[in-house]
């Protein structure tokens, strides 16, 4: 059913069960927002859009007010306008006065909204909030006095992620966010992934960073220095310094880590080829001996996290594979080390993600070998982005360079990892294969692509017919668990990310980016797979040369006991 309605003297067209603010957003109108999140059922508990209704006594919340025929809204009418100053300026009276050195400066939902709203001035003075920064996670940082308690850090990780590691305690005045019994991130449910930092519009939430490390190991003359990224990062870095979304700039990229300092740069890609070729080769064995099914990628260290605290029971279904971060990290410290002739102890390992979780899958205890740890710090999209500018470098001005040869040369199945889909696509092309000698008609296994938190699909590779499951946002994965354990049995396949999308929206990419940018970053990931003359992990060449030379093949003797598969003890 069509209503019609009245903006500001301009007549607007909605359909029955539209709130205010769909309705705005369809007509290219906006009105400010702090605890609304797009797919949640709204709350209008911060009020920052408040809109006049003609007739109302009251000012209505534009997220959560149903619109109705022949409704008239004024969006800025200065009673509007001063409520919603009235609001910042109460948020602002005991916020901490440390914009200069504030992670989110220039970048902070809090801080534009003051400026929009010509708060100009220190009107209402409050009592300062006392809190401690809690420091104890490996990946995430959380500064309470800097929380204005829109609630939407507490919101995803109970409603997106299921994980409910932090909760509103106290009431009225004395509310706060904080993990149960204050007991601090380390010892909470949190799963690491970031998300909350993602949609926190302060600096209440931030990863930890390894920048001051990593710039002093460059530094260091006795210090081999390494570092590998991430198979999404070339094509959401760009954002960081003003480039369109979803541009490729992998070749600047290199360009720009070579002037940073780094001694070899590597595409882990790569390691994305050779964890196909494990995990398919799993796959293929458990598909004939019927056991552990389905399988589940390991590839997310927040998923593993999540499948540990609270899904013990299907850990024997993951895969045993460790991720291509690790597996980058124990081939640079073993093959390639032993290749070039380096102390593997000289080596200092960087990793850049698009995931703060890799920050604590990488000081994990299985995560070594011989006393030596795979990778040494891992640096998020924004920290690269950082070191870039603290370098001076002008990336967009830099002459393209390729990653180092041999472990930067990949295949577009590799690259493909980044998007939610991906890493189910590539082991479905290289299993294929193992099962039937033969390659796949059409690569494209379009069933499992694209944005949607769930998705399946049946394929058919030779005489069997594989059921495969694509789900992220660990709520979709709560849900199919649920599922299989209730006896669903036609899915052998699942690949699980923490963050909706996958890599491509991880919890260390560009903060505020809206739906259309990290879309485009998936559609450059699969025009990059269009256009790749390697399409499949098993024909990369330096894979083929690697096993040749070191591991023997998927699943051998060599390549378990030395750096392929995660130990046991990992899954206990």
């Amino acid at each position: 059913m069509s209503l019609t309605i009245e903006v500001n003297n301009n007549r607007m067209f909605a359909e029955q069960g539209d709130t205010i603010l769909d309705v705005l957003n369809r007509n290219g109108m906006s009105v400010p927002t702090l605890c609304h999140m797009k797919g949640l059922i709204p709350t209008g508990s911060c009020r920052m859009c408040v809109v006049e209704v003609h007739g109302r006594r009251n000012l209505v919340t534009a997220c959560s007010e149903p619109v109705c025929d022949g409704m008239q809204i004024s969006t800025h009418s200065a009673r509007v306008v001063e409520s919603r100053k009235t609001i910042v300026e109460l948020l602002l009276s005991n916020h901490p006065d440390d914009c200069l050195y504030c992670e989110r400066n220039g970048n902070c939902e809090l801080q534009k909204l003051s400026e929009d709203l010509n708060v100009r001035e220190r009107r209402i003075s409050g009592q300062k909030n006392n809190y401690k920064l809690d420091v104890s996670s490996s990946s995430i940082v959380r500064d309470p006095a800097k929380c204005i308690l829109c609630g939407r850090c507490v919101r995803v990780c109970e409603e997106i992620e299921a994980v409910s590691a932090i909760e509103f305690v106290g009431r009225g005045s004395k509310t706060f966010i904080d993990t149960s019994f204050n007991h601090g991130l380390n010892l909470s449910s949190c799963v690491n992934c970031g998300q909350c930092i993602m949609v926190c519009p302060t600096g209440a939430l931030k990863e930890k960073s390894h920048l001051t490390e990593t710039k002093d190991y460059l530094s260091n003359p006795d210090k081999v220095t390494v570092i590998q990224y991430a198979p999404s990062i070339s094509v959401s870095l760009a954002e960081e310094f003003g480039i369109p979304a979803g541009t490729n700039i992998i070749g600047k990229m290199n360009a720009a880590l070579r002037r940073i300092g780094f001694n070899y740069v590597f595409d882990t890609s790569f390691s994305a080829d050779l964890t196909i070729m494990e995990e398919a080769s799993e796959l293929v064995e458990r598909v004939k001996k019927g056991e552990n099914l389905p399988m589940i990628t390991s590839c997310c260290p927040g998923w593993v996290k999540y499948a540990e605290g609270f899904h013990h029971d299907m850990i024997p279904n993951l895969s045993s594979c460790k991720s291509p971060q690790q597996m980058m990290g124990a081939i640079i410290k073993s093959y390639f080390a032993e290749t070039e002739g380096i102390d593997p102890e000289k080596i200092y390992s960087v990793s850049v993600m698009p995931c703060t979780a890799k920050k604590f899958e990488q000081q994990r205890e299985e995560m070594t070998h011989n006393g030596i740890s795979d990778v040494d710090a891992v640096l998020t999209t924004r920290e690269l982005a950082r070191l870039i500018r603290l370098h001076g470098i002008d990336i967009q001005n830099l002459e393209p360079e390729i990653a180092d040869s041999p472990l930067g040369t990949r295949s577009s199945a590799g690259k493909i990892f980044g998007a939610s889909g991906g890493v189910m696509e590539a082991a479905i092309r290289t299993a294929h294969y193992m099962i039937t000698g033969k390659e796949m008609v059409k690569f494209q296994v379009t069933a499992v692509r694209g944005f949607s938190g769930r998705k399946e699909a049946k394929v058919k590779v030779g005489e069997l017919e594989v059921g495969v499951a694509v789900v992220s946002g660990l709520k979709n994965a709560e849900i199919l668990l649920d599922e299989i354990r209730k006896g669903r049995n036609d899915i052998h396949f699942v690949e699980v990310m923490a963050c909706p999308g996958g890599c491509i929206n991880g919890g260390g990419q560009p903060i505020g980016a809206q739906e259309d940018a990290i879309k485009a970053r998936m559609a450059t990931l699969y025009d990059i797979d269009e256009k790749d003359a390697i399409k499949v992990s098993h024909k990369n060449p330096y894979i083929i040369e690697l096993y040749s030379k070191f591991p023997g093949k998927p699943s051998g003797t060599k390549a378990t006991n030395c750096f392929i598969h995660i130990t046991k003890k990992g899954r206990n």
